[in-house]
This record gives structure tokens, C-alpha cells and sequence, in this order.
């Protein structure tokens, strides 16, 4: 009885077995359908490439209208001012390098940045590495003014700023234009960098302090190399605003062609056109602007936006 017994449950076994075998080996019914939840999805995707292609309409379009007019004769942008040009005319840059003195405003632009670029980035560099990286009272608040300079209207200081640079005998001298650049330039570097170098470990520091170095050594040769994505980008964006600058070379410089900036330069044409007509020549100039802030910008286009976010992701 007993026998029957253990064979009845070693068949039950087997069946259970045999079973759950092939309850494993049948293949799993298909998963329902998920609702179409990706509608609104891409809506949102259609409406937001739209408004990139409308931004990049509006932000490239002007440009090549210039670099477009640049190439025709007056005559043909009177007559149609957003039209192709009916033949190629480069004689508006020659007219507007030699005639017009763009040439000329822009070396004197050149010169200017020469002086007030590396300034701005040396002084405001070591500004920030020492707010960054020092404790000592009244560091928050050195910081601060510096942030609150960035919201200070340039205008309000034109005045005070012209008298002091008159007391000082810098008006109308290159030397002039420069200090103030870099006063202009040096709140938001400053800002800049500080977060830039925060970023930064400060191990590195610290290893090359207990080897003996100094700190002046540790910044030039060991932090200042590792901030190149941040100088790069406050690099960048120093360019642009000083080389198109010209609310302060008209309050503090002259204009005689041997001084002006290209700012000056290309207004003082703008206004010509006015009495000449020469519309392609004004085309010409603002081409003439334009193309090293393009340069720029082309060839360091990768360590900008490495240097816009270095600090997202520690």
C-alpha cells in the first residue's frame, strides 16, 4: 500500500515537474500595446525646432545680409535691398579700407586690444584666483562689489570717469582707452573666474605649496594653466565686447583717424552715407567688423563651450 502510495507521488512529482517545465519553455504572451503618450512629445519637439530655426534665422540672417550687400553696388541696394547681388563688386572693401580709413580704425582697434586684453585677463584672473582661494575677512564682500559692478550702467560713470582721466592727462591717449577697457571688462571677469576656479582642486595647490613652491609659481605655472577653458571663454567674450565697444571711445577719445577705434570709424561712414550714398562701402566696413569676431569665435568654438561648462559636472 505503502508502494502504491510513493509511485502515485513520484507520478504527481513528475507531472508537476512537467508542468512547470513547459509553463518555462512556452514563449511569454506579447505585452499590450502602450498608449501613444509620445503625441505630446513631439509636438513639443516640432514646436521647439521650429523656434530653433526661427532663432537661427534671426541671429544668422542679419550677417549674411551684410556680407550679401558687401559684394554689390550702391546702385543695386537702393534698387533692391534684399535682393541677390547682379555682379560682384569689390571695390566697396577697397574704398572702404583706403577711402573711408576703416583700415586704419582697425589697427588702432587692434593696438587697444593688444593692451587692454591681457590686462583684463591678468588682473582679473589673479582677482579671482585669490577670492576663489583664500580665506580672509572681507573676502564676501570683495566679492560682491565685483559681482555688483556687472549691474552698474556704464553711463553713470562717464562723467566722473572723463574727469578723472582729464586730472590725469589720458584723454585722447591709447594708454587711456586701455585702463578704462579693462575697468569696464574686469567686474565680470572677475566673476567668472572666481566660479571658474572654485571648480579647480585644490590639491593640486596644496601638493605644490608643501613642495615648495610659492604663490605666485602655484597660480602662474600650475592653476593658471589648468583655468585655459575659462580664459578661453572670458577670453572670448572680452573680445567681442571691447572690440565693439563705443559708448567710452566716443566719451574719452578723439576723433581724428590717427586715434579712432573702428566703432567710431564705421558711424562716422554710417553718417556719411547720408551726403554719399556710398551704401556698399558701409556694407563693406560692417564686413570688415565683423570678420575677425568670427575668426575668433570659429577657431575657438570648442574650449568656449568647454569653458561654459567646466563647472556643471564635478
Amino acid at each position: 500500500m505503502s508502494g502504491e502510495i510513493q509511485v502515485t507521488s513520484a507520478t504527481q512529482r513528475t507531472q508537476d515537474d512537467d508542468e512547470a517545465i513547459g509553463a518555462v519553455k512556452e514563449p511569454p504572451e506579447p505585452a499590450p500595446a502602450k498608449p501613444a503618450r509620445n503625441a505630446q512629445g513631439a509636438t513639443l519637439n516640432v514646436f521647439s525646432n521650429a523656434f530653433l530655426v526661427l532663432w537661427v534665422v534671426m541671429a544668422a540672417g542679419p550677417l549674411v545680409w551684410v556680407m550679401i550687400n558687401s559684394l554689390r553696388e550702391s546702385a543695386d541696394i537702393t534698387g533692391s535691398p534684399f535682393g541677390w547681388p547682379t555682379s560682384i563688386s569689390l571695390e566697396n572693401f577697397t574704398n572702404a579700407w583706403s577711402d573711408a580709413n576703416i583700415g586704419k580704425y582697425a589697427l588702432n582697434s587692434l593696438i587697444i586690444l593688444c593692451g587692454s586684453l591681457p590686462g583684463t585677463m591678468l588682473l582679473g584672473s589673479m582677482a579671482a584666483y585669490v577670492i576663489a582661494r583664500f580665506s580672509f575677512r572681507g573676502n564676501r564682500v570683495i566679492y560682491l562689489l565685483f559681482a555688483g559692478g556687472m549691474m552698474f550702467p556704464i553711463i553713470l560713470a562717464v562723467v566722473p570717469l572723463f574727469f578723472v582721466m582729464d586730472n590725469f592727462a589720458l584723454l585722447d591717449t591709447r594708454h587711456g582707452i586701455i585702463l578704462a577697457y579693462i575697468a569696464y571688462s574686469l567686474p565680470f571677469t572677475t566673476f567668472f573666474m572666481t566660479a571658474f576656479f572654485r571648480t579647480l582642486p585644490g590639491s593640486v595647490a596644496e601638493a605644490a605649496l608643501i613642495d615648495g613652491a610659492s604663490h605666485t609659481r602655484t597660480f602662474f605655472q600650475i592653476m593658471l594653466p589648468m583655468a585655459k577653458p575659462g580664459l578661453i571663454s572670458i577670453g572670448i567674450f572680452n573680445f567681442l565686447g571691447q572690440w565693439n565697444q563705443y559708448f567710452l571711445p566716443l566719451a574719452l577719445n578723439s576723433t581724428d583717424p590717427d586715434k579712432a577705434l573702428l566703432t567710431q570709424g564705421l558711424a562716422e561712414l554710417s553718417v556719411n552715407q547720408g551726403y554719399e550714398g556710398d551704401w556698399g562701402a558701409l556694407f563693406a566696413g560692417l564686413t570688415i567688423a565683423m570678420v575677425p569676431i568670427l575668426l575668433v569665435y570659429m577657431v575657438f568654438q570648442r574650449q568656449v563651450q568647454e569653458g561654459l561648462t567646466a563647472g556643471a559636472v564635478k
